[in-house]
């Protein structure tokens, strides 16, 4: 069998399995932020049962494999509390985002607590409200600092995201699977779909680390790493 002809035919509906899994990696990696961020700040500077919260939410979705998590909430908690009706894209990316900030966390709250308590006691002393202090003094330092690490958590969604295939999001795994099924050619499609991904994970780490470099300060920060 000649298989460069059927790889040809099928490849424009390989590829519009990208146009998902970017999806889920997008909306995975912004939840992430929106829930991370909060998260840090309430570790480094919340209250004791603020901290113990967090922790308890990191532990508990570092500590489960992803599929796990999507079961979890595709067959259980999401139905239990009256969103049985949520499509599989969404329960998808819901769950890469919430198992993404746990990880995100961290990397924040390291970028955050490696300023320096003394950025923090220069800025009250200036007149500033412990809340402006964070926004316009800390933030703006741990984030240049936090970017290296959590440019990282882009190919690690990015692989998380094939899992989905399991509750039947129609991603780059699941066409790839049709295609196999319609076809019956097996390693050279799933060739393909391994060849996509890895440009997937190059190109947008070559970008994010393009951000790293247009933001970084010489001495400090990603500059210093």
């Amino acid at each position: 069998m000649d298989v460069l002809p059927i790889l040809i035919d099928w490849l424009p509906y390989l590829l519009s399995g990208i146009v998902s899994t970017l999806g889920l990696v997008l909306v995975a990696l912004g939840l992430g932020v929106l829930l991370g961020l909060p998260m840090a700040l309430g570790q480094v500077y919340g209250a004791r049962p603020i901290r113990w919260v967090v922790g308890v939410y990191v532990w508990f979705f570092r500590g489960l494999p992803i599929l796990v998590l999507l079961f979890l909430f595709w067959f259980g908690i999401f139905p239990a509390i009256g969103l049985g009706h949520l499509s599989a894209f969404v329960v998808g990316a819901v769950v890469l985002g919430l198992r993404g900030a746990a990880y995100q966390s961290q990397i924040f709250r390291g970028a955050i607590q490696s300023v320096g308590e003394g950025q923090m006691i220069a800025a009250r002393s200036l007149g500033m409200s412990r809340l402006t202090a964070i926004r316009s003094v800390i933030l703006p330092q741990a984030m240049r600092i936090a970017l290296p690490g959590w440019s990282n958590e882009y190919p690690n969604i990015l692989t998380d995201s094939a899992v989905c295939y399991a509750i039947g999001v129609v991603e780059l795994l699941t066409i790839t699977s049709r295609i196999v099924t319609q076809t019956h050619i097996t390693i050279p499609i799933y060739l393909a779909a391994a060849g996509i991904f890895i440009v997937l994970n190059y190109g947008g780490l070559k970008l994010l680390h393009g951000l790293e470099k247009r933001i970084a300060i010489p001495g400090f920060g990603t500059g210093a790493m």
